[in-house]
């Protein structure tokens, strides 16, 4: 397994594991492989970053990496993981860097590295970059003279992401009430930017970043704050984003949540009765409820499952052909718009759905099987040794023979933070519950949870 790099990029508590003088060698390093591989023409990257505290000491230190090794630098200054994406795609960029920690606590940050296709960077060039962290090669040329790089503000990248999602409403929202939570993260002034632009009447809340409340306890991970204001304002509908704006969680007028795996459900039976949903398929991964399986097999939709994390679901969506992939927690990808999870483009898909079907999201729900399903996060010492603990394994074996062939248990390590992801799918939600906590007991009592 990496040392640094994970499932979404290198990830860590900011100044600890994740310091200025790491992201300057990935930047260094980021820039001279890019260079290598343009045959030694000029690199361009473009860099993004969210509301934390520590994202501007991290761009300001690759942006001198990538300027050091020779590479021009176009800064977006804050803005969302997808719109790095799409500028890096659209405007030409040899690669995007997106600095955020996504749904994490404001401590931590990270560094997320998109290839020219705007897509996540592919793990050889990642171990290659670890290796230069870790002094091999001991030293890289150094730009000198003309060839050193130059570094742009960009905003005007951002503007135009903003003008693409605009681009991609039929409809006038200004018979509708919606409500928005944006973590107070990089999505903050791009979401009222957008929705106010179409018309709608917006109730806001995490719009107000001060560095350290980037997810704190609003946006998708914390989505009741919404769900209450949706109820009790008698709001249309309500979304909820993440600090790096690449997850979406619906509320419906009724305030009940709306997670990812049933915003599948709805976007799918949107684009088959479009006719684009291309080999009638929908990737999700191991940790979707069950229902959406059966619930999407009933209208002849295949579900093809792959391992957490919306990198592998956007590989799985390539190999297979499928146009519509995501995960439980709100990444979802449309490949017809975007090669990465975008969760403003997510909601404006949503919202022009219930406009024309002229429906509201819990009836856009309706036909939605859900099986009882339980997950909880165990902090641990040691993500490795927790796993790989003999009885854990065997008490893991163990609830998956009692709960078969109709209920299942998956404990696997978090590709973002240190803990232990367990869900359980079976009969009755009490029963899930039970099966988690004699998990975490076992790891309690074996020493491995943290605190």
């Amino acid at each position: 397994m990496s040392k640094y790099f994970g499932t979404d990029g290198y990830r860590g508590e900011a100044g600890v594991e994740l310091t200025a003088p790491k992201a300057f060698k990935t930047g260094r390093y980021l820039g001279y492989y890019l260079k290598n591989e343009g045959s030694g023409r000029r690199p361009k990257v473009v860099i993004g970053k969210d509301t934390r505290l520590s994202s501007y000491m991290l761009e300001y230190s690759i942006a001198a990496g990538l300027a050091t090794s020779g590479a021009d630098v176009y800064l977006l200054h804050v803005t969302t993981t997808p719109s790095v994406s799409y500028v890096t795609l659209t405007d030409g960029f040899d690669a995007g860097v997106m600095i955020t920690a996504s749904h994490n606590p404001y401590y931590d940050n990270g560094i997320k590295i998109i290839n020219r296709y705007g897509a996540k960077l592919g793990d050889e060039v990642t171990e290659l970059i670890e290796g230069y962290i870790e002094g091999t090669p001991s030293d890289i040329p150094m730009a000198s003279g003309d060839n050193i790089g130059r570094i742009h503000d960009y905003y005007s990248g951002r503007n135009r992401y903003i003008g693409y999602l605009i681009s991609l409403v039929s409809n006038s929202y200004k018979s509708l009430r919606i409500g928005l939570d944006s973590a107070n993260g990089a999505a903050s002034k791009i979401s009222r930017s957008v929705f106010s632009a179409l018309g709608a009447k917006l109730y806001t809340i995490g719009d107000e970043p001060n560095g350290t409340n980037v997810n704190d306890e609003c946006g998708s991970t914390s989505p009741e704050k919404l769900a209450e204001i949706v109820k009790k304002e008698g709001l249309d509908v309500g979304f909820a984003f993440d600090g790096d704006g690449d997850r979406c969680i619906a509320i419906d007028s009724n305030g009940e949540i709306v997670d990812g795996d049933k915003i599948l459900y709805i976007l799918a039976k949107r684009l088959k009765r479009q006719g684009a949903l291309y080999s009638n398929k929908v990737i999700a991964t191991v940790m979707s409820n069950g229902g959406l399986k059966s619930s999407l097999s009933d209208m002849g939709i295949e579900v093809d499952t792959t391992q957490v994390g919306d990198r592998f679901v956007y590989e799985k969506m390539i190999s297979t052909g499928a146009m519509l992939g995501g995960e439980q927690s709100g990444h979802i990808i449309i490949r017809k718009y975007a090669t990465t999870g975008d969760g403003l483009l997510t909601a404006l898909i949503i919202t022009e759905e219930m406009i024309d079907r002229k429906e509201s999201l819990c009836k856009l729900s309706e036909g939605f099987t859900v099986l009882p399903q339980a997950s909880a996060s165990v902090k641990v010492k040691s993500k490795k040794d927790a796993i790989s603990d003999p009885k854990v394994k065997h008490l893991i074996t163990k609830i998956n023979e009692e709960l078969a062939p109709r209920g299942r248990l998956i404990v696997r390590e978090s590709g973002t933070e240190p803990k232990i992801r367990i869900m359980v799918e079976c009969e009755s939600e009490d029963t899930c519950k039970k099966h988690i906590n004699l998990i975490r007991d076992l790891l309690s009592e074996r020493g491995h949870i943290d605190g």
